[in-house]
């Protein structure tokens, strides 16, 4: 694997010469270029970058990187594709780098080069699709097992009361409209799901891909592709398992069938882990409660643009909705719990 270096570029650079620039980092050869955005995400920009009769999918960090992170991400896509899981390449540039600064009239940004990926999304609906994910996923927990390093804290830990307190405080002193539904969240299933959030077994833990969703995932003319590995790390395969159950049934619409299709899947390929109940859904309420919590603080943090603030302030008012119901996940877990 080439070495994980940050890379540099010439300042002052204008909009305009941004693809040329990315081109020329990484060898991609002579232009026209140009390059249209895809689509946001809550730590980065896709764009779509053409020329040459090629494309390629640039994806800007609009919050810097973890160079630790990046190597994590590119050795696991790396033993993945050695597994046969399609995924895009993360491509280093000239310098061997698989990041690169690029400098923007904001300020410079970090960059990631993957192949651009043309497919259609994945419909969760789809047999096929369901059998297909769990038996990636099961590829994926047992080629990760017995990782060393522990789980990051978003998985792990969600705020307390008087965290939730003081972001609410300044959430209403910044009159934001959504300021009442926030605090009733937090009085009420806020309070709920973290109880149920606790440290994970040391012994069940994997590395795997910790962002298993239906969104991530392309159909292309040979078959499904996994896409956007930049969380990849440490996690409960038990937890992780849970948590892709839940997405992959459609929330809180609880197509528990398809949640049971997916597990059975998952243990007819070797999976390691089984769900066991409601507390295997601690990292499902983790992210779901820390998700809510960061966006807030960016929708009221000076120091990110107004359009970062709008964004956050957005993705507040859309996760709220997607919260995970415990009722639902006790349905499903118990559901799942019966697949041999």
């Amino acid at each position: 694997m080439p070495p994980l270096v940050i890379s540099g570029a010439p300042k002052g650079i204008r909009m305009h010469d941004t693809a040329d620039l990315i081109a020329e980092t990484y060898a991609l050869g002579t232009g026209p270029w140009t390059m249209t955005p895809v689509t946001r995400g809550a730590l980065g920009q896709i764009w779509r970058l053409s020329g040459n009769g090629s494309s390629w999918a640039v994806k800007e960090l609009l919050f810097g990187c973890d160079e630790e992170q990046i190597r994590r991400e590119a050795a696991l896509r790396e033993a993945a594709e050695r597994l046969g899981i399609a995924s895009p390449r993360l491509l280093p540039d000239r310098q061997g780098a698989y990041v690169s600064h690029v400098p923007r009239p904001s300020g410079e940004s970090h960059v990631k080069l993957y192949d651009w990926i043309d497919g259609t999304p994945a419909d969760a609906s789809d047999p096929d699709v369901l059998d297909w994910f769990g038996r990636t996923m099961a590829l994926l927990h047992r080629a990760g097992a017995g990782a060393g390093e522990p789980p990051s804290d978003w998985y792990e830990r969600c705020p307390e009361d008087g965290e939730w307190a003081a972001l609410h405080a300044e959430v209403r002193r910044a009159r934001l409209p959504w300021a009442d539904t926030l605090g009733r969240f937090i009085d009420t299933s806020a309070r709920e799901l973290a109880r149920w959030v606790t440290p994970s077994d040391p012994g069940d833990l994997v590395t795997s891909h910790l962002d298993l969703q239906p969104q991530n995932v392309l159909v292309g003319p040979d078959g499904p592709v996994l896409l956007d590995w930049d969380n990849a790390g440490s996690a409960s395969a038990e937890r992780e398992l849970a948590r892709a159950l839940f997405v992959w049934s459609g929330g809180n619409k609880g197509d528990v069938e398809a949640g049971v299709r997916v597990a059975r899947a998952y243990r007819g390929a070797g999976g390691p882990a089984v769900v066991q109940g409601p507390q295997s859904f601690s990292m499902l309420f983790a992210t779901a409660l820390n998700y809510v919590y960061v966006q807030a603080e960016c929708a009221i943090d000076p120091k990110v643009t107004a359009e970062q603030r709008e964004f956050a302030s957005g993705q507040v008012v859309a996760s709220l909705g997607w919260v995970p119901e415990l009722a639902v996940v006790s349905e499903l877990s118990a559901a799942v719990g019966r697949v041999g």
